[in-house]
């Protein structure tokens, strides 16, 4: 089954997951963060098959938020390494992980704790006002239109409300 694509929507959720939104890349792209950076670990670690990861890595790499490095000449061998565009992503995955721990029933407590290395404290992510350095909450926002918003695909109603005063 094919699924829809999002690349012509003005929307930046849509574009994003256009090149993430599959199940598997935001795995693949957390093994490769923390060092699970060989194909044969990937699909160990995974249980992915290897065609299935053959096509993620190379579209992860075509969207340059993987790098391939060959680590052996005879046969050649790749590892995966973050660009600049995949470590931007690492704390979206941070934020997706916290929300998990709190909401997707992990019982037993959070699989990983995260600790700030500067610091040597763990912590929760949480999104902060660069301003005031007060968490934001989704009360706390309102949404004005950007100047690359339209009326269109992923979009129709959307557009107009946020021309709206106080949609959000």
């Amino acid at each position: 089954m094919r699924r829809t694509s999002f690349a012509d929507m003005s929307c930046a959720i849509a574009r994003s997951l256009e090149i993430v939104g599959d199940w598997w890349t935001p795995l693949i792209i957390r093994d490769v963060y923390l060092g699970v950076r060989r194909f044969d670990d990937l699909v160990t670690d995974l249980g992915i098959s290897r065609n299935l990861l053959t096509a993620r890595l190379d579209h992860l790499v075509d969207q340059q938020i993987l790098e391939r490095r060959r680590y052996q000449e005879r046969p050649p061998r790749y590892e995966y390494g973050l660009t600049e565009a995949g470590q931007d992503l690492v704390p979206v995955l941070m934020a997706l992980m916290a929300w998990g721990n709190k909401w997707a029933g992990l019982t037993d407590g959070p699989p990983a704790l995260l600790e700030h290395r500067p610091c040597g404290n763990l912590f929760t992510p949480l999104i902060v006002c660069p301003h005031c350095g007060e968490q934001v909450t989704a009360d706390d926002v309102k949404v004005h239109p950007g100047p690359g918003g339209r009326v269109g695909p992923g979009t129709w109603v959307l557009a107009e409300r946020l021309t709206q005063p106080d949609v959000s």
